[in-house]
Formats: C-alpha cells, structure tokens, sequence
C-alpha cells in the first residue's frame, strides 16, 4: 500500500525547491516530520535477544496532527476523554459552512478567520439558544474545525455538536427543546451567524478584503438531531483527528501522478482522482493549520470556566433517568457516572495500552530462538550514539 509518507519522501524535496518561499512554516513542518515518520530520523527502539543476539529497529512515529500514520490513536484517546465530559442526553450536529466568496481571505489570515468561524458559529447557537421560542437556557457545544471536501479541495466549515436542552437560568432544571425533534432553525442561524462574522472580520481589519455582496446571499448552515451523545461523539471523532487524506485512500504513485478515491455525497459511488505530484501536495498542505491553532473547542456549558453547571446539568440529567420523572435537581444518584475531572484524572486508555506494551516488550520471548528474553534500549532522534545503521 502507497503511504502519504512515501510520496513525501519521493516527491517533497523537488516540491520544496519548486515552492522556495512560498510555504508557510507550518507546511514545510509537516512535510519534514511526515517523510521522516517512523525512520531513523525520529529514533526508536532496538529489541535485541539475550541468548542468540537477534536485533530489530522500531522507529518512533513523527505526532504530526498531520501525519495520516499518527492520528488513529489518538481519535481513540480523544473520543475516549469526550464521552467522559458529555451529558447524559440527545445532541444535534450543526454545520456552518463558509461561502467561497470568503475562502481566499481565510487562505490568508487562518489564524484569524478559523478562529472567528469556530467562535461567531458557536455565539449565533447560544444566542437562539438563550430564547425560551426554541430552548431558553445555556447549552453545551463542542466545535471542531474541518476544511477540506472528499476530494481535498479548500471548504472550511465548521462542526458543532450540541445539547439537546440547557440548563435553565436558576440551575435548577433542564429544559427540553420548545419543539420535539427540532433544536433551531437553519435559515435564523445562517443571518445570526452571518452579521456576527461580519462584525468580527470587520474589527480584524479584513472587511474590504471582501466582496461586500456575499453579506446579502443566503448562508448554509445544517441542522440534524443525531441521537446520544456516544453516537454523537463516535461521529465527530472522524473529524477531529482525520488528516484530509487517510492513507487507505491513496490507490497508486506512478510516473509522478498519485490517485486516490472518494465516496460521492449523493450516490454513494467511488470515484477517483488522478493529479500531478505537485499539485496533489498542494491540495494536501493548504489544510495545514497554523501551529498551535486549537482546532476542537468548547462553548457554554462544556467551556473549562463552567464545571460546576456541567456537573449540575450532569446530576439532574441523571436523576431524570433514574426516576424516570421530570429534569429536576437533587442528590445525586448512587449509580451517577463519576465526575469529569475523575474521569479525565484516571488513566485514559493510551497510558494503560503504553504500560502493557512496555511490560510485554521487556518479557516476550524472541521471535527468533523463542528461548531468549527480549531486551530494549531507546535510540535517540536524529542519531546519537546508538544510532541504527
């Protein structure tokens, strides 16, 4: 199977020297740590046997949040530390899609505008949200930020899950939705959400960057009630940690050209595309964030300055259950889940997985003679003196 990783090293020093200057910092990291991933540049460790000598290198993995090899664990580790935080209840899943009139300033300034798309979007949900004709109290929403389409072209947008009710104003009641099955409707959100990036643009010093008839059309922004929040959860962990391209979607890297497949929205078919190596790194690295940009973020109640009206709407949600009654507070249930911060304090499921490994490591028997006991010893990056040949 072709990797990303292959291409990069085949292909990434002639495209570097082809783009001198014209990439960002962040994108010349990623390619550096993508082609040297679990090589010799990044260390490793040698397992050696002590009865007949046998070694083998295992190399160390880049952790690039862009490296398509590094991110499957960890959506498992995320999604494992979110379903600890969520509330007991429905959610619905809201997309907020930028207009294309907008995507070369977003090109431009990403820090900014990703930053304000994450922020304006969650900001026109707890507005609604705030009035009692569709909710009337403070709900929880996760935000990720995702930017690219099936075929890796340039598309930010961002998605939100939330809440399905919110914690009324005297903390003392959950309310449901005014209407069943129905959280908010899109066309309020879309012009809610379209004056306040306007607003927000317009501070940041971007407005006449921007062609002033995309703020008469109409905006897309999609509603859909998903259910629980562990389905909900196990649905977003695919955007929270997925790279624009999986390695299992690249099919071949011949004569220069890579093609990979998608899956149509509407008919389900699969479809390919076939690009020249260049052009397929430049599809590739303009979903490259800015370093440290957060691209995952918490509003209202799951926000890291409200754990006490997270863990209150957590106990009435859970007493609900238990009594079967109406969402009122009170002593929390005996079968109550633990807290959030026992939950994110306890050992997550990477360290637990990390220490068995080590300790199976130090005792497996050798592979070879399967009378020695296995042995390592850790090589540092990029050399040093136990470099492997």
């Amino acid at each position: 199977m072709v990797a990303l990783a292959d291409i990069v090293r085949a292909a990434g020093s002639a495209y570097l020297h082809g783009h001198a200057g014209g990439l960002l910092a962040a994108q010349r990291r990623a390619l550096a740590d993508i082609g040297a991933c679990r090589t010799a540049a990044m260390g490793g460790t040698v397992f050696r046997c002590d009865t007949c000598g046998a070694v083998q290198y295992h190399y160390h993995s880049c952790r690039n949040r862009h490296c398509p090899t590094c991110q499957e664990d960890r959506a498992h580790d995320w999604l494992a530390r979110t379903r600890a935080r969520l509330l007991p209840c429905d959610h619905f899943l809201l997309t907020f899609t930028l207009p294309h009139q907008l995507r070369a300033v977003a090109r431009r300034h990403q820090r900014v505008v990703y930053a304000a798309l994450l922020r304006e979007a969650a900001a026109a949900v707890q507005t609604l949200a705030a009035d009692r004709q569709w909710v009337g109290g403070t709900i929880g929403i996760l935000a990720a930020l995702h930017t690219w389409s099936r075929t890796m072209e340039y598309h930010p947008h961002a998605h939100l899950l939330v809440t399905a009710g919110a914690l009324a104003s005297d903390r003392l009641s959950w309310i449901q939705p005014a209407h069943a099955r129905f959280l908010m409707p899109g066309y309020a959100l879309s012009h809610l959400f379209r004056a306040k990036l306007r607003d927000a643009l317009a501070r940041a010093g971007l407005l006449d960057a921007i062609d002033p008839r995309v703020w008469r059309r109409r905006w897309t922004v999609h509603v859909q009630q998903i259910g629980s929040g562990e389905h909900a959860t196990l649905y977003l962990s695919r955007y929270v940690y997925r790279v624009a391209l999986t390695n299992q979607r690249i099919d071949r890297f011949t004569d220069g050209h890579v093609t990979f497949h998608y899956t149509h929205a509407r008919t389900g078919a699969t479809r390919r595309v076939t690009l020249p190596v260049h052009r397929f790194l430049d599809r590739f690295l303009q979903h490259v964030l800015p370093r440290g940009f957060t691209k995952v973020r918490s509003y209202g109640l799951l926000s890291p300055g409200r754990h006490a009206d997270l863990e209150r709407a957590r106990g009435i949600l859970t007493s609900h259950a238990s009594t079967g009654g109406a969402p009122t507070f009170g002593a929390a249930s005996p079968t109550a889940p633990p807290s959030t911060v026992d939950a994110v304090r306890a050992p997550d499921r990477s360290m637990a997985l990390a220490v068995t490994l080590i300790v199976l490591c130090l005792a497996q028997r050798c592979s070879v003679c399967e009378r020695g006991l296995v042995s390592t010893v850790t090589l540092r990056r990029h050399g040093g003196p136990r470099a492997p040949p």
